[in-house]
């Protein structure tokens, strides 16, 4: 039995399903136009910056940085909205079931790929928000209220050592950054310390400089006001390097071989965010860290400026779930 085929007559034959392949393809076409016509006018109407955190610690200094910097280039403002709780996840989850369309950013820290190695997620760290730029990093700090009877971080170990269980140092919340940077501490100097967490690197700042609590495990970006205002005691930094802003603090990791407490920031944004909006807003990031006067602001705030693109940015949140996962099995790290 013979096919009967379409008759040509010499005019244009369309077929039914290729019809619907170049409808398809137009339509694929339209929609890219538009998405490329709404990046060229974004924003057109405020963006929220949401901190997972409470006003006073890293996250919130670096975010309201951004922010405002975004609102001069973009014109349009850049509000922020502090959504503190839960080591930053009630923050983060919120901006991953905000609408993707770039006007709810979320800036986070390590910590936000440390929270997966203890904590149960209501939502995805790889796959519910995407990376948008990297911010910058710095390290961490290892400080005192300053009546603590050490001056430095060798001191520091002898008097824990002297009175096992004792000493108590505060942290920004079980899990976080500051968390693993005090275990990791407790662990290669071989001491005991008590963990205090807190809701935020605000509020242990300040029961550390009224005395409330005798050690403070900070980022040093947060901590470096009260260090030059005699309010804080810093013992080291968990840099590499020491850090020019404090060039009489001695590193940790002097005292310590081995010890790296560097912490890294930067921006997500919810899964689906066009590619053209994900595009201008890393360009429009890495134009203001390029600028001299935001770099030295970075510096001052000790914080260094990274410009990255999306991809990499990405890559280092993977490497970083899967190095911090190793490592709370390893310290046994708990939310509890």
């Amino acid at each position: 039995m013979k096919t009967a085929l379409p008759h040509f007559s010499g005019k244009l034959l369309i077929l039914p399903a290729f019809t619907a392949v170049i409808a398809a393809l137009a339509s694929a076409a339209g929609v890219q136009a538009q998405a490329a016509d709404a990046a060229k006018d974004f924003p057109t109407r405020p963006i929220r910056m949401i901190v997972p955190f409470p006003p006073g610690g890293s996250n919130d200094i670096l975010g309201r940085f951004m922010a405002q910097k975004l609102t001069e280039r973009l014109g349009q403002q850049t509000v922020v909205d502090n959504r503190g709780g839960a080591d930053g996840i009630i923050g983060t989850d919120i901006a991953a079931r905000a609408a993707p369309d770039g006007y709810t950013l979320l800036i986070v820290s390590t910590s936000y790929s440390m929270n997966p190695a203890i904590h149960k997620l209501p939502y995805d760290p790889l796959k519910s928000l995407v990376p948008v730029a990297l911010i910058g990093t710095g390290p961490n700090l290892l400080a005192t209220t300053p009546s603590v009877p050490a001056n430095s971080v060798k001191e520091l170990i002898a008097l824990a050592k002297a009175r096992p269980g004792h000493l108590r140092y505060a942290s920004s919340g079980i899990g976080g950054f500051n968390h693993f940077g005090g275990e990791l501490f407790k662990s290669l100097a071989g001491i005991d310390m008590v963990h205090v967490p807190y809701k935020g690197g605000g509020p242990a700042m300040i029961d550390v400089m009224s005395g409330q609590v005798e050690v403070l495990v900070s980022t040093l970006i947060q901590a470096l006001p009260h260090i030059r205002s005699g309010k804080l005691k810093a013992l080291g930094v968990g840099s590499a390097k020491r850090m020019p802003t404090l060039p009489n603090v001695p590193t940790i990791a002097e005292t310590i071989p081995g010890y790296d407490g560097s912490i890294w920031w930067g921006i997500l944004a919810p899964a689906g965010l066009p590619a053209a909006v994900l595009t201008k807003l890393n360009t429009e990031i890495g134009i203001i860290l390029r600028d001299p006067e935001s770099a030295k602001r970075l510096a001052a705030e000790a914080a260094e400026p990274v410009i990255a693109p999306p991809a990499a940015f990405g890559k280092i949140i993977t490497s970083d779930i899967a190095k911090w996962n190793r490592i709370a099995k390893e310290a046994g790290i708990t939310a509890h």
